[in-house]
């Protein structure tokens, strides 16, 4: 890593950066900026056997060994396509942690990992808030809006706010973000006034973003089914909100 970035973009997940934010990031590295992308929840699963629920994810990707070095690998893949620098934290998915105890899986269907944060976490913030902490100095930090309340994304807003403050811009969480009531519903959860910022895109970021997503080979099929459907789906919103948005509060 260098000892300064322009921008820092905090991702729960290896390819959340990539679908929320490419084409931005493609603009400002053409553009001779530095960008790091920082991936929380990076890290190798710390137990040998899988959840039923794992198991079928993994069917799923197509990574039946190794799942999240397969992941990593598609990330740096992604990021050279941008032009962005990358540091993986050591933090499992979600899916992979355990309670204190090692007996149970915290997460174990779709709807446990878009529903509250384990109460066996607590601690969990607190420790990537420090992790945070350590990165190098920076220019503006984006970090996930929590369009869909991801646990993970949760998780790694919390710790963001903690580590640097109000000094935070925050990304549509995509493809979250393409449904209306997913956004509307944040807000109205909110008590703060928030106000937007567009970014337009160029043809080339959209192309460079879309091969971007299509470096997260595993992840494709959870959001698209062909190349079709995805440049449908990403120009789609594009052409809605302008390009890609981020948010402060007003």
């Amino acid at each position: 890593m260098k000892n300064y970035y322009d921008y820092l973009y905090l991702s729960p997940h290896l390819d959340d950066v990539a679908l929320s934010c490419g084409g931005q990031i493609y603009q400002q590295t053409a553009m001779g900026k530095s960008v790091l992308i920082v991936t929380s929840m990076a890290g190798d699963p710390p137990l040998a056997q899988f959840s039923t629920y794992i198991q079928s994810l993994h069917e799923r990707w197509e990574l039946a060994t190794d799942a999240a070095a397969a992941r990593r690998a598609e990330d740096l893949a992604a990021c050279q396509i941008l032009g962005a620098d990358a540091y993986h934290l050591t933090i499992p998915d979600c899916i992979y942690r355990y309670d204190d105890q090692g007996q149970r899986f915290m997460y174990l269907s779709d709807e446990d990992i878009f529903g509250d944060v384990h109460q066996a976490e607590a601690g969990l913030v607190d420790a990537l808030t420090a992790q945070l902490a350590q990165l190098p100095m920076r220019g503006r930090v984006l970090a996930p809006l929590t369009i869909g309340h991801h646990v993970d994304h949760l998780l790694v807003r919390a710790a963001a706010e903690r580590a640097f403050g109000s000094h935070i811009s925050y990304y549509e969480d995509y493809p979250y973000a393409q449904q209306p009531d997913k956004l509307e519903a944040l807000f109205a959860a909110q008590t703060e006034q928030w106000q937007s910022e567009t970014i337009r895109l160029s043809e080339a970021a959209i192309q460079a973003k879309l091969e971007a997503i299509l470096a997260f080979r595993s992840q494709f099929s959870t959001f698209f089914t062909d190349r079709a459907d995805l440049e449908r789906q990403v120009r789609g919103y594009a052409q809605l909100v302008g390009g890609e948005r981020v948010w402060m509060r007003a």
